[in-house]
Order: structure tokens, then C-alpha cells, then sequence
């Protein structure tokens, strides 16, 4: 039988995980030709997660677990999750119930016809705020205009993939991950799935607008460096009105003389221009916080507590 891990990246989803284990349990029942094993990443819940978990752990032995010091972000539990992952096929899906077990049956047999990665997209928004989904909408829509690589619209975590796709994807060593662009820059054959939006279960999603923004930012500077090519292009375009403007004064001068300049537009040059040169600053800070970031060799993640064989992180 082939082996297949599935990771479940938790944070305060204490509510959920039994209402998680009993829906995904039936899943696995009926694929009886394949040994399953369920990776749960405890991402410093700071509620009575970890203990779900176990109390899982001592009922099933196809439960795993991978705790960590603190939260460091679902990024840092995927990753973790496929470092220490062992089966020939490996899943990702939420503890929420957001992404619908029921499509893994079909996801492995898209594998066995061939494909190298079966993921889930979305067909709608239904239940999400108006002013998330468009800002959603509009980020796939600017960022596939930028970047390198093509975003599926709707493309989730959600995904089942063979063991050479979470090789490749763990032996890139950035500290700040865009899964959704990692995913798609390393290739493979990918099949798509399709499915009308689940809400939660149980409990409240940890992802605020705030959050959602930051996440957008770090893919969008994570793949491209048109940012820093948009700043460039403003200021030689305000550099050529600044020199053109002053040619227009020399020129008037010596026509008809001088004369008092008005505050008004000195002002609002002034504040559009000093605009212009904090927006560039603060994209190039961008751009150079991540290098920090990186040049630190901090880990991703810290494990606390695990009861997988591998006590020690496996190195891609």
C-alpha cells in the first residue's frame, strides 16, 4: 500500500479538531488501499489545541504530531509538515473543514493517472465579506501581472502531492514563504478541483484583513522586483518634469521677466514629491527587511514536542 501524510496545520482549533477527526475519519475508511497518517502542527495554540491532539494521538496511531515553541505561522506548520513527512504522497489541508475532505478520493486517483500534484481552488467567495473578496479578486488579478509565475484564481493550500514536488519545495531555503507562489513556481503536472466555499466548522479564523495584507505583500515581493523597477520609473518621470518645469521658467524669464512664484504650487510639490520619495523608500525597506531576514539564518520554526520517529529535523 502507498503511504500518504496529511498535514493539518492548527492554531486555537481546540472547538473544531473532534468535528475534523470524525469527517476526515470516514474519508479514510473508504480508501482502504492506501495507509494514511495525520501529521497535526500545533502552532503555539494558546487555547486546549495540543491537548486535542493528543487525546487523538492515544486513540489512533495514525496520528502524528509536530508541536512548537510558540506560533509561527501556518507557513512555518506546512513546511515543518513536509520536512518531517515520510509517505509517497503528501496532503495539506485545514483543520476547519474549509477544505472539504471529501475531494481526497478523487485527488489520489488524479495521482495515480499521472499527475504530480492534485489542489483545490475555489469557485466562490459565498460567505465572505464583500470588501475581502475584492481585494482577494484584485490581488490575483495585479500579481499575475507582475510576477513571474501564473496564481491560479482561487487556489487554496489544499493539495495532495507526490514526494518528488515536496522535495523540491522544501529544498528552497527562504525565511519568508509565499506557499501559493512556491507551489507554482516549482511546477509539476497539477490537476485542479473545484468546489463552492465551506465555512468554518467551528470557532473564528486568526485571518484579519491586516494579516491577509502582509501575506499578500510578502508574495508579491517574494516573486517579483517590479516594485522596486515602479519606484525607479517615478522618479525619472518626476526628475524630467522637474527639469522641463525649470526650463519653462528659464525660458519665461527671459521673456517676460520675473515674477512672484505662487506658495500654492511650491507647496503641493513639495507634498507630492516627498510623497513619491517615502512610497520608493518604503519599498526598497521592504525589499531590504527580507534580506535581514534572511541573511540572519534564523530557523522557521522551533519544535517543542513531537511523537514521530524522526526526533531530529530531517534536512531536504
Amino acid at each position: 500500500m502507498k503511504t500518504v501524510d496529511l498535514i493539518v496545520p492548527c492554531y486555537n482549533e481546540a472547538d473544531v479538531l473532534p468535528l475534523f477527526y470524525s469527517e476526515i475519519y470516514k474519508v479514510l475508511e473508504d480508501c482502504p488501499s492506501y495507509e494514511f497518517s495525520l501529521i497535526f502542527i500545533n502552532d503555539g495554540s494558546s487555547d486546549k489545541t495540543l491537548s486535542a491532539i493528543l487525546e487523538l494521538a492515544e486513540k489512533d496511531e495514525r496520528v502524528k504530531y509536530i508541536s512548537f515553541s510558540r506560533n509561527f505561522g501556518k507557513e512555518a506548520a506546512m513546511l515543518a509538515g513536509m520536512k518531517y513527512s515520510s509517505g509517497a504522497y503528501v496532503g495539506i489541508l485545514d483543520a476547519d473543514l474549509q477544505h472539504s475532505p471529501d475531494l481526497i478520493p478523487a485527488m489520489l486517483e488524479a495521482l495515480e493517472d499521472g499527475y504530480d500534484v492534485s489542489a483545490a481552488r475555489r469557485t466562490d467567495r459565498k460567505g465572505e465579506g464583500k470588501v475581502k473578496s475584492f481585494f482577494s479578486h484584485m490581488f490575483y488579478k495585479v500579481s499575475n501581472k507582475i510576477i513571474d509565475i501564473e496564481l491560479a484564481q482561487g487556489a487554496q493550500d489544499f493539495r495532495i502531492m507526490k514526494r518528488k514536488v515536496v522535495q523540491a519545495i522544501i529544498s528552497l531555503p527562504e525565511y519568508s514563504r509565499f506557499s501559493k507562489g512556491i507551489f507554482t513556481w516549482v511546477g509539476f503536472k497539477t490537476k485542479w478541483f473545484e468546489h463552492a466555499n465551506r465555512d468554518r466548522a467551528a470557532g473564528k479564523t486568526t485571518w484579519s484583513f491586516i494579516k491577509l495584507t502582509r501575506y499578500a505583500i510578502d508574495g508579491i515581493i517574494g516573486f517579483s522586483a517590479v516594485p522596486l523597477k515602479i519606484s525607479l520609473l517615478f522618479g525619472c518621470f518626476f526628475s524630467f518634469l522637474g527639469f522641463a518645469y525649470a526650463a519653462y521658467i528659464i525660458i519665461r524669464t527671459l521673456i517676460y521677466g520675473s515674477d512672484v512664484a505662487g506658495y500654492p504650487s511650491i507647496i503641493s510639490a513639495i507634498f507630492i514629491l516627498g510623497g513619491l520619495i517615502l512610497i520608493s523608500l518604503g519599498v526598497i525597506g521592504e525589499y531590504l527587511a527580507r534580506i535581514y531576514m534572511e541573511v540572519k539564518h534564523r530557523p522557521i520554526y522551533i519544535v517543542d514536542k513531537t511523537n514521530l520517529t524522526v526526533k531530529t529535523e530531517p534536512k531536504p
